[in-house]
């Protein structure tokens, strides 16, 4: 199926790629002449200063929601933003990795709901380990499926779904304030999950429009949508920044899971996920996380490791990592 391109001013220049399935292999030179160069550097500042707005819309006390899934498909680049500002006492709810260890490290988590806080091939995250064990935050920990309907009872903005996940286990017990509910039908009680709103959602997607249309073509779009539709505010990153009429394609327009009236920001961020992964575009980075977790076993590692790879910008982010060419050549995990 053919897709038919709107009209688009003559000052912008198409990529060369529009329209075909790949770009072209680039054999030219590396060195780039100074009006390119002039160029990289306004769009650089664009997608930072974008970068920053995203950020500074989020408060001290916030409950903030984190999309992806552990190691995969995380905003780990609005993320390493938010670990740049004062912002703290944050309640965050995420299905755990890096991000939420990075938070806990930086001091940023007040509460954390969550239903593991993992790296996969790391089975504990270090940084969120050191601060359970020593009872820096509070938690809320439950079940994965408890906490889909905690996001999915607050994007139908209900207060509650009822559910027998939970019943008969320790996760009432740890958790008091989940109630009980005598059902209306029969005379058997039912965990009565609560919304778990959200002041802001943070996700990255494949791709993006300018007006907020997300599209996520990985093979597990994890909970990303009820992020978006849970949340007052959702900020998107995205690796491809497309034009409007990529979407006119009914093949592509598949892949859209929300509407773009949920999306309240865009951001892109070629490599925004990294070291996470973004199927099917890049894997994640097991020498980089090997080198994040041995930070947390120095003293002083989380100061050495932010120092290097969160207080600087994410183009130079992208640098110390290899580039994004590097981050793009990442292997798709197989399990």
């Amino acid at each position: 199926m053919s897709t038919t391109f709107k009209p688009v001013p003559v000052n912008i220049t198409r990529p060369e790629y529009v329209g075909k399935k790949a770009p072209s292999v680039y054999k030219g030179s590396d060195v780039q002449t100074s009006e390119v160069i002039e160029k990289m550097r306004i769009a650089g500042t664009i997608a930072a200063d974008a970068m920053h707005l995203a950020g500074s819309q989020i408060k001290d006390g916030m409950t903030i929601g984190i999309g992806g899934w552990g190691p995969r498909r995380k905003p780990m680049a609005l993320v390493r933003e938010l670990l740049r500002s004062p912002v703290k006492d944050l309640t965050v709810v995420s299905y755990g990795g890096a991000d939420v260890g990075m938070l806990c490290a930086a001091g940023k988590v007040k509460k954390l709901i969550f239903a593991f806080v993992s790296l996969d091939f790391i089975p504990l995250e270090p940084y969120f380990r050191q601060a359970r064990q020593s009872g820096a935050i509070e938690v809320m920990e439950i079940d994965e499926g408890m906490m889909l309907l905690g996001l999915k009872a607050a994007a139908m903005r209900s207060p509650f779904i009822p559910t027998r996940v939970g019943l008969g286990t320790d996760v009432l017990k740890r958790n008091p304030q989940l109630k009980l509910i005598d059902s209306p039908y029969d005379d058997k009680q039912w965990v009565a999950m609560p919304a778990l709103p959200l002041d802001v959602s943070l996700i990255h997607v494949d791709r993006a429009d300018a007006r907020g249309v997300c599209q996520i073509k990985g093979p597990d779009v994890y909970m990303d949508e009820f992020y978006a539709r849970a949340a007052k505010q959702c900020f998107v990153s995205c690796d491809e920044l497309v034009d409007s009429s990529f979407f006119e394609n009914p093949e592509e327009a598949r892949y859209v899971l929300w509407e773009r009236a949920q999306t309240t920001g865009v951001v892109h961020q070629p490599g925004g996920a990294h070291p996470t992964s973004c199927a099917p575009l890049y894997g994640f980075d097991v020498k980089h996380f090997k080198t994040y977790v041995a930070s947390a076993k120095e003293p002083g590692g989380w100061e050495q490791y932010a120092s290097q790879y969160v207080h600087c910008s994410e183009a130079q982010y992208l640098e110390l990592v290899g580039g994004l060419e590097a981050v793009h050549k990442l292997p798709l995990p197989v399990f």
